[in-house]
């Protein structure tokens, strides 16, 4: 019973993405080279931070104190760069004065090359010692970029240039500013989108089917316009922090190809992106993205942007002559800093080239396999289970007549149990199919789903071997049997609770937790009323007069009248619980 919480689940952006966040340890080799923070955003242009160094001339061996320092960072790289080519690689070596802070990195396969933070707690000073080699150059300087946040940060903030003595002076001190990366210009889209072109001009996706973003506010509407050799791209839906597409090759997240719109200071912010895995999305710089253009009205973020079909030699983006599966997620994001989607993205249900014939389709935020898992789970312990229970328990002398060859009451009960358990297994075996193994993401959902599968088995095999009626082990086996169905009702019932939070079933809330306490608290009402009427019925026989005739006229009155009323509370239970069933299945069906 494992329901992927994150299927592709996991698609697009989760948690938050920053160079701190994404890297809490510090491990970020991958920016030893640029320097730079995967963040998108515009590094600060006039630093706060100062580095220093104990001396200003070096001899191949010394060991040079150099210390980072300013306002509370996060975050930091330092690195030892030749002055006279800062592109090149690090020069040199570091020692730690406290690992508790800092740690060393291997960059350009040279260990301890770099330093960089340890944790994301913020700090006002780091002390290094640099390790000059044998062979190092004339001058030196020394880099850092420091993370006060995510949206604000420096890059190659350069420090003092050291030097061999009986050198050259260097004499080139505006080499050591490095170019600040630039991002395209944003413009303001003046209306909002619409859907009239889509199947004629534009491939659309949107959810609800054919609605249109222009009139209906609750629309998710993502298309693409061929012009040539780009296409023109553009995205509505209800957000509260950003919007995100991907293009992927399989409906899990990794090794794809994303875009997202984020909201920061009432601006909205389009940066492509790229995933790697159940891992926080990397944000890319904006270069291959013209005629960027956004609005904001009424709860409802449009962003749009031009992108050419082929990007050679732009790593990360795909070829959009190829087809692909197409999410579309959206969540809440804080500072520049984006959250986990609020909701299991919109998939597409299959894959398609979004540069062919326009077309008009829709997408689903549950799998069918996993609508198919929770609907057979809802029909089995939400129906045939709980009414297999209180037919064994309450109906025995109502349907005590022999059906082919035992009682009816039995033969209800039993077809009943051994759906409920075919019902349990099929819809067991889904989730594995579909991921391919145990889900590990699904917090103790499959946990408890595997105790439920486990206990529904073990009665099969109980049930295969009871004892006759009047066998001593017949009490024993009676417990038993009654101890291991209440707890696998039990542990089901939690099962479902959990099941029906995580996004690969993606149930509309809260309304789900309220109409599943709702038809526990009606099982549960059901069984009291019953034993209540059982509990009257007998004490009404016993104060009967002593005359056995009367005792048993009365009895049978008595019976006859409880047997009725039985009846009428199965039915009406019977319809309560199929009332719940349609519920959970008719909100599976939408999805």
């Amino acid at each position: 019973m494992t329901v992927p919480g994150f299927t592709v689940s996991a698609f697009i952006l989760l948690l938050h993405v920053n160079f701190v966040a994404n890297y809490p340890s510090g491990k970020v080799t991958k920016s030893c080279h640029g320097m730079i923070p995967e963040h998108g955003h515009t590094p600060q242009s006039h630093p706060t931070h100062n580095i220093s160094v104990s001396q200003l001339t070096f001899r191949p061996g010394d060991q040079i104190k150099v210390t980072l320092s300013g306002p509370p960072f996060k975050g930091f790289l330092l690195e030892a760069r030749d002055a006279e080519n800062l592109s090149g690689p690090p020069v040199g070596s570091f020692t730690l004065i406290d690992s508790h802070v800092s740690q060393l990195l291997t960059c350009e396969d040279v260990q301890g090359s770099a330093v960089s933070h340890r944790s994301p707690s913020k700090k006002t000073e780091i002390k290094v010692y640099w390790d000059a080699p044998s062979s190092a150059p004339n001058h030196i300087t020394f880099l850092a970029t420091v993370v006060e946040k995510y949206k604000i940060y420096w890059v190659k903030i350069p420090g003092p240039v050291i030097s061999q003595p009986n050198v050259l002076p260097f004499t080139t001190p505006a080499a050591t500013t490095a170019p600040m990366p630039t991002i395209p210009s944003v413009s303001h889209l003046t209306r909002s989108f619409n859907a009239s072109d889509c199947g004629k001009k534009k491939f659309c996706i949107r959810s609800p089917l054919n609605c249109d973003p222009e009139k209906e506010l609750a629309c998710v509407f993502l298309s693409f316009t061929r012009d040539d050799q780009s296409v023109m791209v553009e995205m509505s839906g209800p957000s509260k922090g950003y919007l995100s597409l991907a293009f992927s090759h399989d409906r899990w997240m990794g090794d794809d190809d994303a875009y997202v719109c984020i909201l920061e200071d009432q601006i909205v912010h389009i940066q492509p992106s790229r995933l790697t895995g159940r891992s926080h999305p990397i944000m890319d710089s904006g270069d291959p993205l013209q005629d960027m253009a956004w609005r904001l009205a009424d709860g409802i973020m449009q962003c749009s942007f031009r992108r050419n079909i082929t990007l050679p030699g732009v790593k990360n983006r795909f070829d959009l002559n190829a087809s692909y599966y197409i999410f579309v997620a959206d969540g809440a994001a804080a500072d520049g800093r984006i959250h986990k989607h609020s909701q299991q993205p919109l998939i597409t249900y299959e894959k398609y080239n979004v540069t062919g014939d326009p077309k008009n389709i829709g997408g689903s935020r549950s799998l069918l396999l996993l609508k198919v898992h929770g609907a057979l789970m809802f029909v089995a312990w939400m129906t045939t289970v709980s009414v297999g229970v209180l037919v064994a328990r309450f109906f025995k002398p109502v349907w005590s007549k022999a059906l082919f060859g035992d009682a009816a009451w039995f033969q209800v009960h039993r077809t009943l149990m051994l759906t409920t358990s075919a019902l349990t297994f099929i819809a067991f075996l889904l989730p594995f199919i579909y991921r391919g193994g145990w889900n590990w993401h699904a917090g103790y959902h499959p946990y408890l789903g595997f105790i439920v599968m486990v206990l529904a088995v073990l009665q099969l095999l109980l049930a295969a071997f009871r004892p006759p009626l009047h066998d001593p082990r017949r009490k024993m086996f009676n417990w038993t049997h009654w101890s291991m169905g209440t707890a696998a009702r039990i542990i089901a019932v939690a099962a479902m609770f959990l099941g029906m939070d995580l996004p690969g079933l993606n149930l509309p809330g809260p309304w789900k937790t309220y109409a599943m306490i709702g038809f526990v608290a009606w099982h549960v009402g059901t069984e009291i009323i019953l034993e209540i009427h059982a509990y009257r019925l007998s004490r009404k026989v016993e104060i009967l007069d002593d005359d056995r005739i009367q005792i048993l006229q009365s009895f049978t009155a008595a019976e006859a009248e409880g047997y009725v009323f039985k009846k009428v509370v199965l039915a009406i239970y019977v319809c309560g619980n199929l009332t719940f069933l349609t519920m959970f299945l008719s909100a599976i069906n939408r999805l």
